[in-house]
């Protein structure tokens, strides 16, 4: 496996990124992975280099610009609240990654999709709903509501989330509401709800905060979420 840090740009803003692959020049299906609240750090580029490993091309994005990491919770909200505000901001960042994910010579340009963890998750939705040209789109333990829900009906691809039962900032009454939207939408959706789980289930720094009770870490989900987006995958691209 080959990695490195790749900056692409947003307009003005230079994103820097996380790229791993493995080697040779036939062409892979890229998967762009979108980081939670505190930037692209090692979680997201751990995740990176498991995905090249399974063979595909992976692109951790720089939602923040500039390769921004934020020190703690509050900087974190700093750095991540004007997006979540900026839908259209969210989407157009989270696109710039996918464009320069699909202009690179070892990837598929029509074997595309995208992952996301926690405000990585929301992104990834935001991403399909924008119509980008995704087969397929991952969402960990990220937030489902949206400003706007009709947008669901320009989602090209397949949509999967995997969210915990015990998630205060997933409540079941979110976890419905999205699912109506999907269907709503015509979407192929699928939703899998992991028990005695909560937030950032796969982060295994999730229980270094001094929230335990929104955040924790789970190995058993972490590995069933894992296997549940590999399994999606080996869907979506035997058709793309």
């Amino acid at each position: 496996m080959a990695s490195q840090t790749f900056d692409y740009r947003d307009g003005e803003t230079t994103c820097r990124g996380f790229l791993a692959h493995g080697d040779g020049s036939q062409r892979r299906p890229g998967i762009l992975i979108c980081h939670e609240a505190p930037g692209c750090d090692d979680h997201v580029k751990m995740r990176a280099g498991m995905l090249a490993d399974l063979g595909y091309v992976a692109l951790a994005a720089d939602l923040y610009g500039e390769g921004k990491i934020a020190k703690g919770g509050d900087e974190a909200q700093a750095l991540m609240n004007p997006l979540r505000e900026d839908t259209a901001k969210l989407r157009k960042r989270a696109r710039a990654g996918l464009d320069a994910l699909a202009a690179l010579p070892n990837v598929g340009s029509q074997r595309l999709a995208a992952i996301g963890y926690c405000f990585g998750g929301l992104t990834v939705l935001e991403l399909a709903r924008s119509g980008a040209p995704v087969v397929g789109v991952v969402s960990f333990h990220g937030i489902l509501s949206t400003k706007t829900p009709g947008d669901a009906r320009n989602i090209k691809g397949k949509v999967l989330a995997c969210t915990g039962a015990d998630d205060p900032l997933v409540p079941p009454e979110q976890v419905l509401a999205f699912q109506q939207e999907m269907t709503a939408a015509s979407v192929d959706w699928q939703v899998i709800t992991y028990g005695g789980t909560k937030h950032a289930f796969t982060n295994r720094n999730a229980g270094r905060s001094n929230r335990p009770n929104v955040l924790a870490y789970n190995e058993a989900s972490d590995r069933r979420s894992w296997a549940a987006m590999r399994a999606f995958f080996d869907e979506i691209f035997a058709r793309a």
